[in-house]
Formats: structure tokens, C-alpha cells, sequence
């Protein structure tokens, strides 16, 4: 395992395949000062090491007053109901994707794709509309509604100096029937996404991609291979 990445001033990546275990999607803090947002949580079996990995990058847990799921999906939620019951902090996603988490439903979650379950846990914050700003601390973190993989899938951003960083989790798919995919709908957000012209894409399971051009090219590609 590596130790916890920081990608550019006030942004750490926590989690993820070869930060905390194989089966969780990338996990990221974001520090805001007062206040920390934390980016999906894990499939839940490494929720232990996530917070080391915290504490490893000279973070605070206590200090997450809000976890933001990008959807509905195990890898990406798993470890919510823990940092809830631990730190206190606010469990925010989309409207279209709660009732997935709120029922604990083994298909919409995947939950029986990664051999587990995961328990009926109430949010705290439905995100709706197209798009809006998280204040975390002294820091604006951008959402934006990216339906495709997901109903409720979001994606968020933020600009750290002359540089803008994207959260695109799972922009790569898969798409199925059972998660309510939608290509027409996915191909309308990468085209969001492209908009935003950002310099870093964290994204949930392939890595890190750094320059613009870099960015463009994968969120492109995968338009391609998608047509």
C-alpha cells in the first residue's frame, strides 16, 4: 500500500485500490481549514485505515463535517455509515441515488456484485437540480449533476491558485439496466465535463490525470468507446 497522496494544496487522496484496500473507489479530503469534506468513503472493510491515512496526511477526521457520495455504488459508500456514527458529519448525495442508500437495495448499490450487503442508512443532505456549491470551511466545492452511470451520479470541482481540480468518479461507467444507466444522458454530462476544461481529474478508479490536455483525452476517450 502507498501512503496518502496529497494531488495539489488542500487536496488528499485517502482511499482508493492502492491507498487503503482493492475494493474501494478512490477516497479524497478536502481541507477547507475549520473544515474538512471527505469524497465517497470506501467499500467499507477499510475504514480503519482510511482515517490512518487521515491522520497520516496531518488531518483531523473529527474535523469532516460532510461526506459526499458521488452515487449510490458499495465501493463508494460502504464506509459512510461508520464515519457518520464516528465523526458526526453530514451524509450528502443526490436525490436520484438516496432512496438506493436510504433501502440498503443490493442491487442498486451493488452491494451483491462485491458479495456483501450494506444497511439502510439515512442521509442527511439531497442534493437536486443541475448543480450547486458545498461550502467547506474557506473552501467552494463545486457539484455538478452527471447522470449516466448512475441517475443521481455528480461530479464536483474545485480551483486551488490557477488550477482546477475535478472529482469525476466512475465517468467511466459501466453501464447496466440494474444501476439505471443511461448513455444519451452519460454522453450529455461528459460533455459537462469536457466544459470545465479542468487541469487535474481525480477519478474513482483509474488514477490521477494531470494537464489539461491529459484530461481531455481521457473523458474523450471514453466518449469514443462509448458511442
Amino acid at each position: 500500500m502507498t501512503k496518502p497522496e496529497w494531488i495539489a494544496e488542500g487536496v488528499c487522496q485517502v482511499g482508493g485500490p492502492e491507498v487503503s484496500r482493492a475494493d474501494d473507489a478512490t477516497v479524497f479530503i478536502v481541507d477547507g481549514g475549520d473544515e474538512l469534506a471527505m469524497i465517497d468513503s470506501g467499500a467499507g472493510r477499510s475504514v480503519r485505515r482510511i482515517e490512518e491515512n487521515i491522520r497520516g496526511a496531518g488531518l483531523d477526521p473529527s474535523r469532516i463535517t460532510q461526506l459526499i457520495l458521488t452515487h449510490c455504488h458499495i465501493d463508494h459508500i460502504g464506509g459512510a455509515p461508520h464515519f457518520r456514527e464516528r465523526f458526526g458529519c453530514r451524509i450528502l448525495i443526490h436525490a436520484l441515488d438516496a432512496e438506493a442508500v436510504e433501502t440498503g437495495d443490493p442491487k442498486r448499490t451493488a452491494a451483491s456484485w462485491y458479495d456483501t450487503d450494506f444497511p439502510p442508512t439515512k442521509t442527511d443532505g439531497r442534493l437536486t437540480g443541475a448543480g450547486g456549491v458545498l461550502p467547506v470551511g474557506n473552501t467552494a466545492l463545486a457539484w455538478v449533476h452527471t447522470p449516466g452511470h448512475t441517475p443521481g451520479s455528480i461530479c464536483l470541482y474545485l480551483d486551488r491558485g490557477d488550477q482546477r481540480i475535478l472529482f469525476g468518479q466512475d465517468i467511466h461507467g459501466p453501464f447496466l439496466a440494474a444501476f439505471g444507466s443511461d448513455l444519451a444522458q452519460w454522453r450529455r454530462s461528459m460533455d459537462k465535463l469536457l466544459a470545465l476544461h479542468a487541469d487535474i481529474l481525480c477519478e474513482g478508479h483509474f488514477g490521477i490525470f494531470r494537464t489539461k490536455p491529459s484530461v481531455q483525452r481521457y473523458i474523450q476517450r471514453t466518449l469514443d468507446q462509448n458511442r
